[in-house]
């Protein structure tokens, strides 16, 4: 049932509004007056409350005051005799919803009463869905524990609500796009446009018009006049991935736009304002590319007002258990099949791969074994070739090779070896696979590895190896 409150000091109003409530389907509560309310108010969430002005004790105007104190988000109808309708006025202004006048026209009070919580109500689901928007938003898609991934999300959370220019950069295939779709949903932009542009998609001679749009008649085939990406992220965030691509031409367009904030349409004469949050992306070193005189230097500076860098997946191999996981989990769904899990030495053949691709090859790698691969268990052999013989190209050392005599390979002292890194990098890939063994729960992998709870922990602290998991 819904729930109102009445105050007056005038005991038949009172009860009078009580009857009347009553009759239309609310549980009504009484105070005499603001002092009393504000003690039942603190106690009890009300769908609608009716106030007189004027009252002992605490008025209508104080009452006002303090419900927006205690961020109250009732709709306040405030009741005033007719002398006191500039009053009733200004307690709009404190945040009431609306005033009737005394004598009561109860027909014309169940009309604003009526309005006023389906009002109220309206707004509580915007409240909700924008939270729950925000929610799925958030951090959805980012996953991985790493301390290089910790890192990453503590950045995003100190700035998304700026407007502060990103530049993103990490190789391909490690979540730029998803990154900057993250920041603009947990800024205060997210109800407006989030648009991407990849700077590499579109052909040169038309890639100006995608960014500013084009007047009617601007150039042979421009039939109608169209608005280009910047307008579309009019309030929102525009994207610009590969920004390293960006011919010089359209370089010195794009230093304007982000220090004045305007341009024109090809073609056009008329200058248009925008509102933008703009953030970009890179798999190049723009810094080298500004020596090497192919990326202007001031345009550089203003994109890297806030630089973020993607690890790539080489670096963070803790994160393959979770992301594996997802993988997982999304083409088995979307297969209707059983989830697929890796043997221990499939998961070793993971974990020392080179992994060019980074998270996306990892990706196609868990959609291609859930079509073509039918039983529930990877193994070695249904892995890609690349995946058996290859480890990390630029790093010999990351393995230990071993004859069957358990000589040290001669090879290693070829090449000369370092013992300490040779050691760690074991060390390393044993106490992970043995997380992954154990699901993630620190005691077991002790156990496995022989080890006290309290041993595993310090060596991870050491090794930068995170697991939030017991």
């Amino acid at each position: 049932m819904l729930k109102a409150l009445v105050i007056d000091d005038d005991l038949i109003i009172r009860e009078m509004l009580q009857t009347f409530l009553k009759n239309e389907g609310f549980d009504a509560f009484l105070a005499s007056d603001g002092k009393e309310a504000i003690s039942i108010i603190k106690k009890e969430e009300f769908d609608i409350i009716l106030t007189d002005l004027v009252m002992p004790n605490i008025g209508g105007i104080e009452l006002l005051k303090e419900a927006s104190s205690l961020n109250l988000k009732t709709p306040f109808i405030v009741m005033t005799a007719f002398g006191t309708i500039q009053t009733a006025v200004e307690a709009m202004r404190y945040g009431a919803f609306d005033y009737i006048t005394k004598p009561f026209n109860l027909s014309e009070l169940s009309i604003v009463i009526k309005r006023a919580v389906n009002i109220s109500k309206i707004q509580i689901e915007n409240v909700m869905l924008k939270k729950q928007l925000k929610k799925k938003y958030a951090f959805e898609g980012l996953i991985g524990d790493s301390p290089k991934m910790q890192l990453v999300y503590e950045m995003i959370e100190k700035i998304a609500d700026t407007d502060s220019t990103v530049l993103i950069t990490g190789e391909s295939g490690t979540g730029k796009e998803l990154i900057a779709s993250t920041i603009h949903y947990n800024s205060s932009r997210l109800n407006k446009p989030f648009v991407p542009l990849n700077c590499a998609a579109i052909p040169r001679e038309l890639l100006e018009s995608e960014l500013f749009g084009h007047e009617k008649g601007a150039f042979t085939g421009a039939i109608h006049t169209r608005i280009g990406r910047f307008e579309l992220a009019h309030g929102g965030t525009f994207f610009l991935d590969e920004i390293g691509e960006l011919e010089p031409s359209l370089q010195v367009k794009l230093l304007r736009v982000l220090q004045q904030r305007e341009f024109e349409r090809v073609g056009g004469l008329k200058t248009i304002k925008v509102d933008v949050r703009i953030i970009a992306a890179t798999n190049k070193n723009l810094e080298a590319s500004v020596k090497e005189g192919k990326f202007r230097e001031d345009l550089f500076y203003r994109l890297n007002v806030i630089p973020i860098h993607l690890p790539p997946l080489r670096e963070k191999v803790e994160d393959i258990p979770l992301l594996l996981e997802h993988f997982i989990k999304h083409f088995c769904n979307k297969r209707n099949r059983q989830p697929i899990s890796f043997t221990q030495d499939a998961m070793k053949c993971l974990f020392r791969y080179d992994w060019k691709g980074n998270v996306r090859e990892l990706e196609n790698l868990v959609e291609r074994l859930s079509i073509l691969v039918s039983s529930n268990i990877i193994t070695i052999s249904d892995l890609p070739e690349k995946f058996h013989l290859h480890t990390k190209t630029d790093d010999y050392e990351h393995q230990i090779p071993i004859t069957n005599n358990t000589e040290i390979d001669k090879k290693v002292f070829e090449k000369g070896c370092d013992l300490n890194k040779i050691i760690n990098n074991m060390e390393r890939t044993l106490i992970i696979n043995a997380l992954t063994k154990a699901g993630g729960v620190k005691s077991r992998a002790a156990s496995l590895l022989g080890l006290n709870r309290t041993t595993l922990i310090e060596k991870m602290k050491k090794m930068g190896i995170d697991n939030s998991r017991r």
